[in-house]
């Protein structure tokens, strides 16, 4: 597994209840891959930025923000490239 860098930062937008977002999360933590969780229902701040960062838009969680691209849904694919681009995994 590669080392992280310091600067790149994953962030899963997510609720209680929503099974992908468990099994995103899930999928994060058998990578290896540090992410902060912000649950959009309980945290209003956090449903503000992802409403800024997904364009006023919610479509639904999980919402991921992988150092700055946003990836909606649990999307195994675009999360695999986005990572591996980010040298978050190898």
């Amino acid at each position: 597994m590669s080392q992280q860098p310091t600067d790149a930062s994953v962030i899963v937008y997510s609720t209680p209840w929503c099974a992908f977002c468990k099994t995103e999360k899930q999928y994060l933590d058998h990578l290896g891959v540090s992410y902060v969780s912000k649950d959009v229902e309980e945290d209003p701040a956090a449903m503000d930025e992802l409403m800024a960062k997904n364009g006023g838009s919610y479509s639904g969680v999980p919402v991921t923000d992988i150092d700055g691209v946003i990836i909606t849904g649990f999307d195994r694919k675009r999360i695999d490239e986005t990572l591996k681009a980010k040298n978050l995994i190898s």
